[in-house]
């Protein structure tokens, strides 16, 4: 018999009622921090942290036009697919933000599939 993937694995992750349009949260899929988008028309999973320095994006975290951009230094992502728009811009001191924005090599957020099923959010998460 063969068991299907941890990966392959539906998690229920928040009541639908839970999240209203423009709100992100952050919850646990075992040892893994997800950050839950909803848009007026989609609802996005992401890994919650940024990939440049680590913080959680669901705290300060603009967003506007699927992407969502880091507080700390500016870092901004596609929700629909994770690509890097900005990487670590840090707009007010730009030098500051070039030498910082190189401690860490840019990388992707890792995007996770979404759908709401019996009043409840639902998150696969991603291989990659």
């Amino acid at each position: 018999m063969n068991l299907p993937l941890e990966d392959d694995l539906w998690h229920r992750i928040i009541k639908t009622t839970k999240l209203k349009v423009g709100q992100k949260k952050m919850r646990q899929i075992g040892l893994r921090s997800i950050m839950i988008v909803r848009e007026e028309s989609q609802i996005f999973a992401t890994d919650a942290l940024c990939r440049h320095m680590a913080w959680p994006l669901a705290y300060g975290g603009k967003i506007k036009d699927d992407c969502i951009t880091c507080p700390l230094h500016q870092t901004r992502y596609d929700l629909k697919n994770g690509e890097i728009k900005e990487w670590s811009p840090f707009p007010l001191f730009p030098l500051y933000g070039r030498i910082v924005g190189s401690l860490r090599r840019p990388s992707p957020l890792v995007v996770h599939e979404t759908r709401e099923l019996d009043g409840w959010v639902e998150v696969r998460l991603s291989t990659a």
